[in-house]
């Protein structure tokens, strides 16, 4: 008895419970790395569902085509009215002379993108001695070439159910033997505006309309949420309105978007007359959700500042003002750049708040300024995603690249910007 009381001075019923704690530790412990697994495993699937769908649109199928810019087409007219499918119909016809009937020439005339008589009408426009030359230009395919040279068409599948035909299939052939259909960088994407042919669609006029939306956003949310969260942190007196107004930001921080954009619609288009679907309008609306973030993580920062540096500042005479804009401000400032940067990052990615305020239409035009009618990235990839065509699903995942992209870096910059400037008391 006495040589197992040395070994163990501890009782087994203790030892047992000692073990039970470990092994409930130990079960927590997994517990907490399988979520995190579970966690990064969904997340690995997203990320790779949205990459193996949208990478090929960052290509885009063009074929070779050898075009005579006969100078009857544009006698008598515009160059701007001249008819550019007529040239492009006849360079078709002249690779497939053995092509006959009125549904055949369509059809192979179908496999050209409607975009490619306005690249012959803005080369012609650019440059007027191409008129009486045959010119060998690279024009865009249509969405179904583009589909079929990507991979997407089953040709095992009956002929009826499919897009492209097998005739179409042996034209593509001919032009693959020849040299004449390639896969290149698609700059369409990235330099064009929205459109009904998905070969043609691009986001460049939806990124401007995020763009002048944030900026407005920033103009009005920064200062007005900063100059808000040093009043009521440094200046408001203690009481039942101050408290409530505290609770009320609070509050409008966990507010569904979509509230904000109702709010929008029934005062800044219903009662101020603003026109709808503008990047104006968008950035007030945003301006609206994204305040409380600010003023919360502006509050956050100026409390974070240690109440020695008020004290050091007002012993040796400064006013109050100076005290908060000469000393307590610059250290907090940090801390207000941080949260401005998610909250903008917030904003950059909403939907619904634009959808109440119009910016939902179709727009073609790239926006010129804050009043031009503009649509937004994620209200772009929305639309995208409502469409049926094929061409659209792998825009809609090239566009939520994109929009990540942002995301990703506008978050990185505040992590970067928080490690640099921040001030460990």
């Amino acid at each position: 008895m006495d040589a197992q009381h040395k070994e163990s001075p501890f009782s087994g019923e203790f030892n047992k419970r000692l073990k039970q704690r470990y092994q409930a530790q130990q079960r927590f412990k997994l517990l907490g790395i399988s979520a995190i697994m579970f966690a990064l495993a969904f997340l690995a699937f997203l990320l790779i569902t949205i990459i193996s769908n949208g990478y090929s649109a960052f290509r885009q199928t063009y074929v070779e085509l050898t075009v005579n810019f006969e100078k009857s087409i544009f006698e008598g007219e515009d160059l701007a009215r001249a008819n550019y499918q007529a040239l492009i119909n006849r360079a078709l016809d002249e690779k497939f002379p053995d092509v006959e009937g009125r549904r055949a020439k369509r059809t192979l005339h179908g496999m050209i993108s409607t975009g490619a008589r306005y690249q012959l009408m803005d080369m012609v426009q650019d440059d007027p001695g191409l008129i009486g030359t045959t010119q060998t230009i690279w024009v865009p395919a249509d969405d179904d070439i583009d589909m079929f040279m990507k991979g997407y068409v089953d040709m095992s599948q009956p002929e009826s159910d499919r897009r492209i035909k097998d005739q179409q299939a042996q034209w593509i052939q001919t032009w693959i033997d020849n040299n004449m259909i390639k896969l290149r960088f698609n700059r369409t994407f990235f330099t064009s505006g929205d459109s009904r042919d998905p070969e043609l669609a691009g986001i460049w006029a939806a990124v401007k309309g995020s763009f002048y939306t944030l900026v407005i956003t920033l103009a009005l949310s920064f200062p007005m949420g900063v100059a808000a969260a040093i009043y009521l942190e440094e200046f408001a007196p203690v009481n039942r309105i101050t408290s409530l107004i505290e609770i009320n930001i609070n509050n409008l921080a966990a507010v569904p978007s979509i509230i904000f954009g109702l709010l929008g619609l029934a005062i800044f288009i219903n009662f101020w007359g603003i026109p709808r679907s503008t990047p104006l309008v968008g950035g007030l609306v945003l301006t609206l959700m994204t305040l409380p973030t600010i003023i919360i993580a502006a509050r956050a920062s100026l409390k974070s500042v240690p109440p020695s540096i008020r004290e050091a500042a007002l012993g040796v005479g400064a006013s109050k003002i100076q005290t908060v804009f000469h000393h307590v401000l610059p250290l907090a400032m940090p801390g207000m750049l941080t949260g401005t940067i998610i909250g903008m990052a917030q904003a950059l990615g909403e939907t619904a708040p634009l959808l109440m305020i119009g910016m939902v239409a179709f727009i073609v035009d790239i926006p010129g300024g804050f009043t031009d009618p503009a649509a937004a990235l994620p209200v772009q990839i929305y639309l995208w995603a409502d469409s049926p065509e094929r061409g659209f699903t792998e825009k809609t995942s090239a566009a939520i690249m994109v929009l990540l992209a942002f995301l990703v870096t506008m978050n990185a910059l505040a992590v970067y910007m928080r490690k640099k400037f921040e001030i460990t008391w």
